[in-house]
């Protein structure tokens, strides 16, 4: 029978900030009793020239370091499962090239870790999905739709991870796949992609999802030839795991998150202009 933890309520949280981003949400879970936020909806829109994501390098660099501590994937590795972007820099644009070669070195990244990508990885899902046209490479469907023809029906623009053909199974757990989809939103201003969630890890998965997504994102966008406006993030459950709250290796990550976002909400505070202070023009 199903263990239920205690779930703090909806949450929503938007930034500039992958970083701010993700730390507003483990500082909420560390602030409430319980571990897991049911729902978590995050939405980041600080994207520079190419994609490029904007991180506050104190939070970022005190994760990566708790990670190493802990013996778990750094933020790069968590992110290269869902967007390869080492990959890409190599393929120099030629998203032909970059479908070559991660499909030519994949066997490579499941017999690396055998036992948490047995079952597969999210760009190999999104990719190689197994069925569909262009030989189940939702993403070059998607592309190629786009730049055919005009007036195309938005709901094509999304590719599925969950299959439930493999992944109905009765295991007692699973390491893959929690990220169920993900769709693509062409604006006037930008593109807008959104990622689909039935559980997330808030300390071991999260923020290395949040990039991947985001550079995944950025990879779509320049395809599209337009810039990547704005990432969101559907999250049923965000669960807080694997490490205590109260557990001391956790406390330099706690500090840097509170410094960082108070230092901005001071800097925020700063700027604004007193309303008597205001003069009307003429």
């Amino acid at each position: 029978m199903t263990k239920l933890s205690h779930s703090i309520g909806p949450l929503l949280v938007n930034e500039p900030d992958i970083s701010r981003a993700w730390a507003k949400a483990v500082l909420h879970v560390i602030d409430h009793a319980g571990p897991e936020i049911s729902p978590l909806i995050l939405s980041v829109s600080g994207f520079g020239e190419g994609g490029v994501v904007q991180e506050t390098s104190a939070i970022r660099t005190a994760l990566d370091a708790l990670l190493l501590v802990k013996r778990m994937r750094s933020v790069d590795d968590v992110a290269f499962t869902i967007f390869p972007q080492r990959l890409w820099q190599v393929a120099q644009g030629d998203r032909a090239a970059l479908f070559r070669y991660y499909k030519d070195a994949f066997p490579r990244y499941q017999a690396m870790n055998p036992r948490d990508n047995r079952r597969g990885l999210y760009f190999e899902r999104m990719t190689g999905y197994g069925r569909g046209p262009c030989d189940g490479n939702q993403l070059e469907w998607i592309l190629s739709q786009f730049e055919g023809r005009e007036g195309v029906r938005r709901s094509m623009f999304q590719a599925s991870v969950f299959d439930p053909a493999r992944d109905h199974v009765a295991d007692a757990q699973l390491q893959f796949p929690c990220l169920q989809h993900v769709s693509f939103e062409p604006t006037k201003q930008g593109l807008v992609i959104n990622a689909f969630y039935a559980t997330q890890q808030l300390f071991v998965k999260a923020y290395g999802n949040y990039l991947g997504i985001a550079q995944l994102g950025a990879f779509m966008a320049h395809e599209m030839k337009t810039k990547l406006l704005r990432m969101n993030v559907v999250v049923g459950v965000a669960k807080f795991e694997r490490i205590s709250k109260s557990d001391a290796d956790l406390q330099p990550l706690i500090a840097a998150a509170r410094t960082s976002l108070s230092v901005q909400q001071q800097a925020a505070e700063s700027v604004e202009v007193p309303a008597q202070d205001v003069e009307i023009a003429a």
